[in-house]
């Protein structure tokens, strides 16, 4: 009897040990745009590897661009992502998901969202913008953006997610001059994720960190080196509290070398030398 009395006690101190707001999601990449094979599929192994509450995905799930195969196509992804149906999987609408009205309605048969969406996860909020029928962000969806963290101002910590870096020029050369970074700003927050380049860059501005995830399969452009934010790959976040630590994953052999970095690792022009 004491020694089970003890193991109870055991267990509720290690229980209280660890922070009610902590939590662990991934973030992957395009998986298309002239898709490698194997890739994706070992991006979700290893990722799933980390344990998270939930993975976001910045679009681009199937190579698409065709209303007679794009049924065939997400049914495929359905079964490759059988394997790790366990994690609840958020995807944004890439450019290869959504041309067409019918390829609107499959994307949302079968990612179960609608073209752009929020949710929240503990102390966490996550708007999902539609930016894949065009380069910028349109009207319409920086209204919803703004309503809606407007709607969840109270969460501590929040992140955008998009397919298309519609930010990407404005972030890289510093200037804070534009809707998106302004609403950011206004409602705190955080994060602004997007894919669709195929490329890991990072910028900071006026405290909002916005990030260009690696690929998780879509080919490798331009120089394909490392350094310059060409690798397969995937991100880990650690979330605590009102903050997050943000480590982001080189496949190993064959794909890559299996190197980890950190967020601040990066820069607008690739690896910080």
């Amino acid at each position: 009897m004491k020694y089970a009395v003890a193991v109870l006690t055991l267990l509720l101190w290690a229980a209280s040990a660890q922070p009610p707001d902590a939590f662990r999601f991934a973030i992957i990449g395009d998986r298309t745009g002239e898709a490698q094979p194997g890739v994706y599929e070992r991006v979700w192994h290893d990722a799933a590897a980390e344990n998270p509450a939930f993975v976001v995905g910045v679009g681009d799930t199937i190579e698409g661009l065709n209303d007679e195969t794009a049924d065939a196509e997400w049914q495929q992804v359905e079964k490759t992502l059988a394997s790790w149906s366990r994690f609840p999987l958020y995807l944004a609408p890439g450019n290869h998901d959504i041309w067409s009205t019918r390829s609107e309605k499959l994307f949302q048969n079968y990612s179960g969202h609608p073209p752009h969406y929020s949710f929240d996860y503990a102390q966490a909020h996550f708007t999902v913008l539609d930016n894949s029928r065009s380069d910028q962000l349109s009207a319409a969806e920086l209204t919803f953006l703004e309503e809606d963290l407007k709607e969840h101002n109270s969460q501590p910590l929040k992140f955008i997610v998009s397919h298309r870096p519609s930010w990407l020029l404005k972030a890289v050369l510093g200037d804070p001059n534009f809707r998106l970074h302004q609403i950011a700003k206004k409602y705190g927050a955080r994060y602004i994720v997007a894919g669709h380049a195929h490329e890991m860059l990072h910028a900071e501005l006026e405290g909002v960190d916005y990030i260009s995830m690696a690929s998780a399969g879509g080919h490798l452009r331009a120089s394909g080196k490392y350094e310059d934010g060409w690798f397969f790959g995937y991100a880990v976040v650690d979330v605590k509290a009102k903050g997050a630590a943000i480590h982001i994953h080189e496949l190993g052999a064959p794909y890559g070398q299996g190197r980890v970095t950190t967020l601040s690792d990066w820069g607008k022009a690739g690896l910080l030398k």
